[in-house]
């Protein structure tokens, strides 16, 4: 769908010829359905209208390119753009039944050379990241082995997570595992890159537990993830 400044991508059966305004926190505050906003690389928004329980995601830069241009990307087409990106490789994980949100809409808005991005995605059953859950608690075997076993059905199917981290794996209360921001994730041929993905994913896990006490995650506890990650 064209738009003045660009264009949008949805789900029909979500939201029926969409408005720019839903990529707009303050519409939904005006609303009275803007639930709460989140920090970090993006800026998400929770939003709570009836029966849409959506989340709101501002494509914002990380590193030290984020001090010139914060949420400005260089625009190279509109099928590269981020968030279309994005959108199209959760409609296909979706189709897989894979556990990651369901897309609803995208847009992009182009100002020359440059673009900027929203991404709105069905909320997940849980907003408990396994980060929250260290934090919280240690985990048990079995909670380890289904964190494994969700990135093996995504590595099954060649899908390539750019930043797996403990802060975008979320887990339910019966036991399932969620898998959350897929930006410039991508499908590919299985490969070492299953190897690295899963050291990105160690190494941020030691990094969130650090000072907590013992037993949070240990080798023990990886032993068992990479258990699970062994049966698909």
């Amino acid at each position: 769908m064209i738009t003045a400044r660009g264009a949008m991508l949805y789900d029909a059966s979500c939201v029926d010829q969409p408005r720019e305004e839903i990529f707009d926190a303050g519409y939904w505050s005006a609303r009275g359905a803007l639930e709460q906003t989140a920090g970090g690389r993006g800026t998400v928004a929770y939003l709570r209208e009836g029966d849409r329980h959506w989340v709101l995601r501002h494509y914002r830069r990380g590193g030290l390119v984020a001090r010139f241009l914060d949420d400005a990307y260089l625009w190279t087409g509109a099928e590269r753009t981020r968030s279309f990106a994005e959108w199209r490789l959760l409609r296909q994980l979706r189709d897989w039944a894979l556990p990651v949100p369901r897309p609803v809409a995208a847009r992009f808005t182009r100002s020359g050379l440059l673009y900027r991005a929203d991404l709105i995605t069905e909320e997940l059953p849980s907003r408990t990241t396994l980060a929250m859950a260290l934090a919280s608690g240690a985990l048990g075997e079995a909670a380890w082995q289904a964190v494994g076993r969700c990135i093996a059905s995504l590595h099954v199917r060649g899908v390539q997570h750019a930043d797996l981290n403990a802060h975008n794996l979320l887990l339910g209360r019966d036991g399932s595992v969620f898998v959350l921001d897929f930006d410039r994730g991508r499908l590919r041929a299985r490969g070492a890159w299953e190897s690295t993905v899963l050291g990105r994913l160690r190494r941020s896990l030691a990094k969130v537990t650090v000072g907590l006490p013992r037993g949070r995650f240990d080798e023990a506890a990886w032993r068992s993830l990479l258990q699970g990650y062994g049966e698909p």
